[in-house]
């Protein structure tokens, strides 16, 4: 069992604890808010009052945060977590963030004589609940290789797909179809609604066709009522869109799909309604199809 420490406990990163502490590990654990942790305190998570202590009190410290901006807040600083690393010690971020600004950090940690792993997550709140997370990792394999029995008790798929930064590159790629793949659902959607077919119906049985991807399986139902808490919400999705447009300026590769997509996000944003899973995305196409969303 390892002695663990965890900065940024929202939806995501709380659950992930959850799920070490069932695995019989000590997690040390930070949140901005403390409020949000007292269900993790309560389950045996032993609480510090900064990034840095945890980072000192651990082996192995992850981070999971909301963009690039938050994880500079976390990690640099006198009580940021580079603050408490040292030889020896390990650094896995989670967060979807600037694959330079990665790298960056990856030097940064190297400099306090301790390794750092970028590994993001492809799937929601359900395929963690249910063990179905898959997780990818960019760094030192070596450094990979002593952390794979700890991820492996976040999701069972853990894949190396290089060195420092290309996991959160590999991420920025997946996560532009997911609102690629909800804005091409919607269509399909409101199409047979508007040409006599009930809503409910037309999900039914897209939901049971080719088009099925689990994104669609798990969010189709979505556009027939929205999750209390998003999972997701739009301006989540709408920093991926935009880190992936940067990407594809930066590498040469034309983004057509994502480019409209984070148009209606950006949509969505206008209409007040970024604070809801980017689901919403069906309700924006609704609204300009003069269909009652």
């Amino acid at each position: 069992m390892a002695n663990l420490g965890y900065v940024g406990l929202g939806v995501m990163g709380s659950r992930m604890v959850k799920r070490l502490l069932d695995a019989g590990h000590s997690v040390t654990g930070y949140n901005r808010t403390k409020e949000k942790a007292g269900w993790l305190i309560e389950a045996g998570m032993q609480w510090t009052d900064s990034p840095r202590a945890v980072a000192q009190a651990a082996d192995i410290t992850f981070s999971m945060v909301t963009n690039t901006e938050a994880v500079k807040a976390i990690t640099q600083g006198p009580d940021g977590i580079l603050a408490g690393l040292g030889p020896g010690k390990i650094y896995v971020d989670m967060s979807t963030m600037s694959p330079g600004y990665s790298q960056e950090l990856a030097a940064q940690v190297a400099g306090r004589g301790a390794a750092m792993l970028d590994a993001p997550v492809s799937g929601s709140v359900i395929t963690l609940e249910q063990g179905k997370l898959s997780i990818i990792v960019g760094g030192d394999a070596t450094t990979f290789e002593k952390v794979v029995p700890v991820l492996k008790d976040i999701g069972p798929k853990v894949t190396h797909v290089g060195g420092n930064g290309l996991a959160v590159s590999m991420k920025i790629a997946t996560n532009l179809s997911l609102a690629v793949q909800m804005l091409a659902f919607s269509e399909g959607v409101l199409l047979a609604e508007k040409s006599g077919i009930k809503r409910e119906t037309a999900v039914e049985v897209l939901l049971n066709s080719v088009i099925a991807s689990p994104m669609v399986t798990y969010r189709g139902p979505f556009v027939l009522k929205q999750p209390d808490e998003a999972w997701f919400d739009c301006n989540m999705m709408q920093k991926d869109m935009l880190l992936a447009l940067e990407m594809g300026r930066r590498l040469g590769v034309p983004l057509p799909t994502t480019s409209v997509t984070n148009e209606l996000l950006t949509t969505a944003r206008a209409m007040q309604l970024d604070h809801l899973d980017f689901a919403v995305l069906f309700n924006v196409l609704a609204r300009m199809s003069g269909v009652e969303d």
